[in-house]
This record gives C-alpha cells, sequence and structure tokens, in this order.
C-alpha cells in the first residue's frame, strides 16, 4: 500500500526514494539555518515541528499525530485510544543523564506517533535533547545498522543494547555536519512502507 502523498506518486518504492531525497534536503536546511538549535529539546512539540519540516512537502500528515493503530510483525506500538496521553508522559520524563535520554527515546520509539518518518524524526530530536543536555551526539557512521535495527526493536524489553551501541558511539563534535546527515540516512529505518501494518483494534 502506498501512503497518500502530496506528489500524487503511487509507487512504493517510488516514493521512498523521493521522500528519502527531499527528506535528507530538508534535514540540511534545518541544519544549516540554525532553526533545529532553537527548539526545546525533549518536548513533543519540537518532534513534531521536526516531523513537519522534513516532511511538509510531500505528506498532509507532516507534524501531526497519526491517526490509525500501527504494528510492525507481532509488535503493536502505542493504540491511538492512548497516544496523546503516552506523549504527555514522555515529555515529562528526566532527560538530564545518558540512561535517561536513551529510556526516553525508547518510549518515544514505541509511541511511534507519525504515519511514517518517525525513525529520521526521533534520531533529530534525540541528538538534539543530547547536544543540549551532556554536550553530545551519536556519530551514527559508528553504528552498524542491522544492530541498531535489532536492539531497536528489542528496546521496549531489554534496553541494554541500544545504550550500549549509542554509548560507544558518543562524540563531542556537536558541530559536525557530516555526523548529523548520517542520523538522517533511510536505511537505518525499519518504517519502510512493506513493515507497517494498519491495525484497526
Amino acid at each position: 500500500m502506498t501512503l497518500e502523498n502530496k506528489l500524487g506518486i503511487t509507487d512504493s518504492a517510488e516514493l521512498a526514494r523521493v521522500e528519502e531525497r527531499i527528506s535528507k534536503k530538508k534535514a540540511a536546511t534545518l541544519y544549516d539555518s540554525g532553526y533545529l538549535d532553537t527548539l526545546t529539546p525533549g518536548t513533543w512539540t519540537t518532534l513534531a515541528e521536526i516531523h513537519r519540516y522534513l516532511f511538509e512537502d510531500i505528506y498532509d500528515f507532516a507534524g501531526k499525530m497519526r491517526n490509525v493503530n500501527l504494528a510492525k510483525g507481532y509488535f503493536r506500538f502505542a493504540s491511538l485510544m492512548y497516544l496523546e496521553a503516552a506523549l504527555k508522559t514522555i515529555e515529562k520524563m528526566p532527560q538530564s543523564t545518558f540512561d535517561e535520554i536513551v529510556e526516553k527515546y525508547v518510549e518515544m520509539n514505541v509511541a511511534h506517533p507519525f504515519r511514517e518518518g518517525n525513525g529520521r524524526s526521533t534520531r533529530i530530536w534525540l541528538d538534539l535533547i543530547f547536544k543540549k543536555e551532556i554536550g553530545m551526539v551519536v556519530n551514527w557512521s559508528l553504528i552498524n545498522k542491522e544492530d541498531y535495527l535489532l536492539a531497536m526493536e528489542r528496546s521496549p524489553i531489554r534496553d541494554i543494547e541500544i545504550k550500549h551501541l549509542l554509548k560507544t558511539a558518543m562524540t563531542d563534535k556537536t558541530d559536525d555536519r557530516e555526523i548529523y546527515m548520517k542520523g538522517i540516512d533511510h536505511s537505518y529505518n525499519y518504517e519502510g512502507y512493506s513493515a507497517y501494518k494498519i491495525k484497526n483494534l
């Protein structure tokens, strides 16, 4: 199933390619303009704004909380019925230490607030928190993509793996554009079009 989009694309593979190209360009502009650094780290409003910025040229739902239930395989993301309350709870979670920040990141991934584009948006959101709270960011080029995807899939039950992966890849090069852009790499996403199923629960 191809997501409805502003570009009129009906082929899911083509949409994935175009979406990646446009969102990467927008992510670069978000960084280069300095706008990202004006946003408050760790809030739902900031994550929604990042998502809107990246995907507003592609989807009408850019920056908006999803209105469907989603699942990947046997794992169901936060139920639509409780999603808004979950986002408020996540926003209030502490974020002053590395462990607290990663735990907040894991919970936001479980919430999966958008219909599409959660991975890229939330990684930017994560690094914004790291940068402002502990003066570091993730050097995504040091993280094996397969290891990352597996660790993220297991993180709701066991977050020690994702904590280890991120911990070993932390850097104080918070103003390195190349490091920032690596986090937008589409191949880190397990949210692809064939992976999601809409659950009418």
